[in-house]
């Protein structure tokens, strides 16, 4: 039976969001970049019965759940219901998954994205940009037990974002150089982000702290500035990547190659296993690429795979797809 909807509201919508590449090294929690490829989708439909329900989930599904206040998208989707005080409204979501679980690519907060903006659509609410990422924050937060949006901001900005934390969360929408590349490489691991958390510990040493401010100044104003030598040095992490890259095989090994194939910086994606590098022009993120591939190849024997693209400017996309008949 064809769904309700407000007036305001589409009666069905698709909705899709990038990966995304999160701390971009040295800005742990705080930067993140939208890449082109992949993406994960969501087609949401009005129903006529209360509630947000997830009705499929397509793709690299593992371990998701289907019950709409654990899974990313859904939880996304009810805090938009909670806000917005739309209570009568119901919402039937089909997700598509393409990013790949437990990747260090930000999947679950792609998932949180669609999931908020495909349920503001339907409802009509016209939710702000900040109010579409608190409720993405919160879907993330379900999905994988974090509250950081660093993954969360760019999906639905694009570009490369700036997170400042607090009770109100604020975006700083950072200058893209017109030739900055990326590339992501996934070796077929897993790392749960709770885990890649616990590792870290509460504490920096001061000197470390002081290193990695000057390295987050500084990728800013390289930004600002297009000034590639200060973006190149900048790309490093001395609080979270010492700790963590020992539990990926092949990591110095790939980075050692994606330097000398001409990258500006390499690091971890996020959390892991995926490991990203940022080039100047599409030629030599190609070159990049393909290094940090044979790399983990003959080091590890791992199997890897590779995406290489501009950085996404424009984030998450909308679009009205026909309602299902009676």
């Amino acid at each position: 039976m064809t769904g309700t909807h407000s007036p305001g509201g589409a009666a069905a919508v698709r909705v899709s969001a990038p990966a995304t590449i999160g701390n971009i090294a040295c800005g742990f929690d705080v930067f993140g970049l939208a890449i082109a490829r992949p993406s994960d989708a969501v087609v949401a439909r009005a129903k006529a019965e209360p509630g947000v329900t997830i009705e499929r989930i397509r793709g690299d599904v593992g371990p998701i759940p289907a019950d709409s206040a654990r899974n990313s998208a859904g939880a996304a989707a009810r805090a938009v219901v909670e806000m917005t005080g739309a209570r009568s409204a119901g919402l039937a979501l089909e997700l598509h998954k393409g990013i790949p679980l437990a990747g260090g690519m930000g999947g679950s907060a792609s998932s949180a994205v669609v999931g908020a903006v495909a349920a503001d659509r339907v409802i009509g609410a016209g939710l702000s940009r900040r109010q579409l990422l608190q409720c993405a924050v919160a879907g993330e937060l379900a999905g994988s037990g974090s509250p950081a949006a660093d993954n969360v901001a760019p999906a639905l900005y694009g570009g490369i974002v700036l997170v400042l934390p607090g009770k109100s969360l604020q975006v700083v929408e950072l200058p893209v150089p017109a030739e900055l590349w990326a590339v992501v490489v996934r070796p077929h691991l897993e790392t749960r982000t709770e885990d890649a958390r616990r590792v870290l510990g509460e504490h920096v040493p001061l000197k470390a702290a002081v290193t990695q401010w000057a390295n987050t100044a500084a990728f800013t104003a390289g930004l600002y500035a297009s000034d590639w030598d200060l973006i190149s040095r900048s790309i490093r992490d001395v609080v979270a990547e010492p700790l963590r890259a020992g539990r990926i095989p092949g990591f110095a090994r790939a980075r050692e190659a994606a330097l000398a194939a001409g990258a500006l910086g390499f690091s971890l994606s996020g959390s892991g296993p995926s490991v990203f590098a940022l080039c100047r022009g599409g030629e030599a993120a190609q070159h990049v690429a393909a290094g940090i591939r044979r790399a983990f190849g003959e080091s590890a024997a791992l199997d890897c795979e590779a995406w290489a693209s501009p950085v996404n400017r424009h984030g998450v996309r909308v679009e009205d797809v026909e309602p299902e008949g009676d």
